[in-house]
């Protein structure tokens, strides 16, 4: 994936870099412990139990010895967010105040026309649908229904709700006559090929279309909830260049204004609940696309906000989904509470039952902390009238407040069991007491009641070792660590090497940073990745700046790494050489064999 700057000047690009703290960035979403001139924490890329994720806080980068991420500030937000670079710098530049000068920052993405023209088709089918909805005979029906709902004309406009009518070819001739690429359109989720024979027909047929729009307000996918009885009942759009569903959250573009603010997140399970509690005043709600709580959705959760409220359905499904959210939340560092609701109703029912006015007082403004509703969920399991029923209650209860750190948070959950189903306060204590210390003592070594890396404990595995590479690899390795640290020093391998490096990887840095210096620009490794248009050339120029190279160097040591790696190329063609030496004998042509191995041995004099 190349970054391409679409145009973005460098001084914003710079001025963003040195406005975004890396641990700061990084920080919002990954928990750092220090250790050394690293900070260590889990990566957010890849699952992992030990720390193998880095921060370098003097080189402005982060890198992930088990995955091989890396990069700097505004990559760290690229991959976490699912931006391209410029809408990236546009993002943090907008959350410094920095100025993006008229007219520049380009195009929002690196030229890439197939994308563009899908993100077109999608925009252009979304209003389409929109209208069919509001102004023919076919949205007449789904009309009906939305009002039945009580989505009101003002959200129907707002979240551009739509109508797909009951038919093969409605959205297929609207693309057909704009001469957009109906293969493309079907690779992007559009439209659907025929089951027999060529050609293509509508992927949504007789459904209410809600357009899915990424952060940045651009529409990415439909989600379509058939009119009537049918099977499925809701189809989303297939995963496409566009649209990854465990990365994208619905309405996002429209509540982070809200979010920002608040710091806080709603999070509901479905995109009516999103629609219905908009209207009822809740502008900072979110909801994941029919699918559960992934870890990508929770970085980028933590990236906008510090506490996340869940308002899921009020029946067992919704609850269990609930349950399950939690602990994924907080082992990020989030504040989770539960919004509860009368069991059976989701929000959206509960709305056009009671409005929103109570929907806000009772719901959302009285939402439980995560400890409370696991209790209140658990007392729902149980038969408190019979004594079997509240002792099985109390021990399941003294489970979870056992697991709390503060004493003060144990004894308000402990007095409230103690009134609700009376009984001593004082047992109840004591029998908490006994369970803490218990799970203490069968606590694997190291994990110490702390679910977050946070003491040094943790040495086993911490980075797994390396393999040794060959020595002109190695070499190549050292001399770029070099350059990046030094423009005297890539201007010595400059002269003598040029971009004769074995690896190509490697060769194309060093280009890079010939051009990056001939530019007049400074060293660091931040902003030269800044500078780097491939996604793989930033891993790798991140680990080569990882790197123990001391900065001070001497032509000597510069001239020792030169030497190992010209000398690879002929020893490559030796090792050759002798292949086809061993071959010429094997075949009795030992008149061949001996000349090779003259011109062997004049390989080694070299």
């Amino acid at each position: 994936m190349a970054s391409g700057h679409g145009n973005i000047p460098e001084e914003v690009i710079e001025s963003v870099l040195a406005r975004h703290d890396i641990v700061e960035t990084v920080g919002k979403v990954v928990h750092l412990t220090k250790q050394g001139k690293y900070l260590w924490g889990l990566c957010p890329f890849h699952s992992e139990k030990s720390p193998s994720f880095t921060v370098t806080p003097d080189r402005g980068v982060f890198h992930c010895f088990g995955c091989g991420m890396g990069g700097n500030a505004i990559k760290f937000r690229m991959e976490i967010e699912g931006l391209s670079f410029p809408e990236a710098v546009r993002i943090m530049a907008e959350e410094s105040d920095i100025a993006i000068p008229e007219g520049k920052g380009g195009p929002l993405s690196p030229p890439d026309p197939e994308r563009d023209r899908l993100i077109q088709a999608y925009e252009l089918s979304a209003k389409f649908y929109h209208f069919l909805l509001k102004n023919t005979e076919y949205g007449t029906a789904a009309m009906n229904y939305l009002r039945s709902r009580n989505f009101s004309d003002k959200m129907i406009d707002q979240f551009q709700i739509g109508f797909a009518p009951d038919r093969w070819d409605t959205l297929l001739q609207f693309l057909e006559k704009r001469n957009f690429d109906l293969a493309e359109m079907e690779k992007g989720g559009l439209l659907s090929a025929r089951g027999e024979g060529k050609g293509y027909i509508d992927r949504f047929r007789g459904r209410v279309i809600f357009p899915i729009a990424n952060r940045t307000g651009k529409v990415v996918a439909f989600a379509g909830r058939i009119l009537g009885d049918g099977q499925p009942k809701y189809l989303n759009s297939p995963e496409s260049r566009l649209f990854n569903k465990s990365r994208i959250l619905y309405n996002l573009h429209q509540s982070k204004a809200s979010i920002r603010k608040t710091r806080q997140i709603v999070l509901f399970e479905g995109y009516g609940d999103v629609i219905s509690a908009w209207e009822a005043g809740v502008h900072n709600g979110v909801a994941t696309m029919g699918t559960s709580l992934t870890e990508s959705h929770v970085a980028l959760l933590k990236s906008l906000g510090d506490e996340i409220i869940l308002s899921y359905d009020g029946d067992k499904a919704g609850q269990a989904a609930a349950l399950k959210a939690i602990p994924v939340l907080e082992d990020s560092g989030l504040r989770v509470k539960v919004a509860v609701l009368p069991s059976g109703l989701d929000p959206d029912e509960f709305i056009s039952r009671h409005g929103g006015e109570r929907f806000m007082e009772q719901v959302i403004d009285s939402a439980v902390s995560a400890i409370k509703f696991k209790l209140i969920y658990l007392k729902k399991n149980h038969i408190l009238l019979e004594e079997d029923g509240k002792i099985a209650y109390v021990k399941e209860a003294l489970q979870i407040i056992a697991t709390l750190h503060s004493s003060t948070e144990r004894e308000v959950y402990l007095r409230e069991i103690s009134s609700e189903l009376e009984l001593s306060y004082d047992s109840l204590k004591q029998d908490c007491n006994l369970l803490r210390a218990s799970m203490q003592k069968n606590m694997p070594e190291g994990d110490n009641n702390d679910k977050r890396w946070n003491n040094g404990r943790h040495k086993k595995g911490q980075v797994q070792t390396p393999t040794l590479l060959p020595a002109y690899h190695a070499a190549e390795r050292r001399l770029l660590s070099f350059m990046i640290q030094d423009p005297e020093a890539a201007a010595y391998v400059g002269e003598r090497l040029g971009e004769e490096f074995n690896i190509d990887d490697h060769a194309a840095i060093a280009a890079y940073l010939y051009a990056y210096y001939a530019q007049g620009k400074p060293p660091g490794i931040s902003r030269f990745l800044s500078s780097l248009q491939d996604d793989r050339l930033e891993k790798t120029a991140t680990a080569i700046s990882m790197m123990d190279t001391p900065p001070d160097w001497n032509t000597q040591v510069l001239d020792d790494c030169i030497r190992e790696v010209k000398k690879y190329p002929t020893q490559r063609k030796m090792e050759q050489k002798r292949e086809e030496m061993i071959q010429a004998e094997k075949s009795g042509d030992f008149l061949r064999a001996a000349q090779i191995a003259s011109e062997i041995i004049t390989l080694e004099r070299q």
